[in-house]
């Protein structure tokens, strides 16, 4: 994952920024995991090391301080001034390409030849533009699920990135969901430059009570997922997909344990680094 993907800070004139050094790959890619749990919120990896931010007093910085000591991680933290982030982010984004089946990419970026579906991602302080290995791996599982005419739900959307390619794969209707109002501005913009006409953003930190879908998203953390699954069963029809991402290839056993425990079958998983997707369906009544 390259450049700032996790809501990045715009509207502070300070923020508390962690610069943590000597990492490995794996051991940064955990790290935001853990981190973006505990209110961190702007991350960038460099070769060794990795950046996060977040306003400063809305995180607790002794939890995070004890457990960086703990690990034995190598860090300084700091205040810092505003910087312009969609400059930094314009000037290092690339489009994504995955396969033949979908290219994601800027509005300045030049159209990409060779793809069944183009989007264009202007992710700004949200979540999701394919750099990550979940949003790449919840795009190739994507490709294998038949989305037209499908009732879908996109919980925990960011960039409204995979509701918008569910759009164009055909799905007849897409609710997309997300507890941030940043994601829900970027959100719509997103909508409009892709001249969408199907998706309905909805800004909740929960899933809807109420309704019944084909297809679930949920590109989000292990933690969420857990604290929904069951909700997100009871809203997926008999003879739906639930596809889940943003977790890792530890937390496999107790995702895998509790989608069984909510009534679903696990069919297979997709690793990329030290991250995973995992599909899963409802059965069809009766079987």
């Amino acid at each position: 994952m390259g450049g700032f993907l996790l809501s990045i800070i715009m509207n502070q004139k300070l923020y508390l920024q962690y610069d943590i050094s000597n990492l490995s790959p794996e051991q940064s890619e955990m790290l935001i995991a853990l981190l973006d749990m505990w209110g961190l919120q702007g991350f960038e990896e460099q070769e060794d090391a990795l950046i996060a931010s977040a306003p400063p007093g809305e995180v607790d910085e002794e939890e995070i301080d004890n457990y960086l000591k703990s690990g034995g991680f190598v860090y300084t933290k700091q205040l810092v001034e505003q910087q312009n982030w969609n400059a930094i982010w314009e000037s290092g984004f690339e489009p994504v390409i995955v396969d033949d089946f979908a290219a994601v990419r800027a509005s300045f970026h030049r159209p990409v030849a060779n793809v069944k579906y183009e989007l264009i991602i202007t992710p700004k302080m949200s979540f999701g533009t394919g750099h990550h290995a979940t949003t790449y791996m919840m795009i190739q599982e994507m490709e294998g699920l038949i989305f037209d005419g499908r009732r879908v739900f996109d919980f925990g959307t960011g960039t409204v990135v995979l509701s918008i390619l569910a759009e164009k794969m055909g799905a007849a209707s897409i609710l997309a969901s997300d507890y941030d109002s940043l994601c829900m501005e970027n959100g719509f913009e997103n909508v409009a430059a892709n001249n969408c006409s199907r998706i309905v953003l909805i800004q909740s930190e929960y899933p809807p009570f109420t309704g019944s879908f084909d297809i679930v998203l949920a590109n989000i953390n292990r933690h969420i997922i857990l604290a929904n699954l069951v909700l997100l069963s009871g809203r997926l029809a008999n003879g739906g997909f639930l596809l889940l991402s943003g977790i890792l290839k530890s937390d496999e056993p107790d995702i895998v344990q509790a989608t069984k425990e909510a009534g679903l079958t696990f069919l297979h998983t997709r690793q990329q680094g030290e991250w995973i997707a995992i599909l899963v369906s409802k059965p069809l009544q009766g079987c």
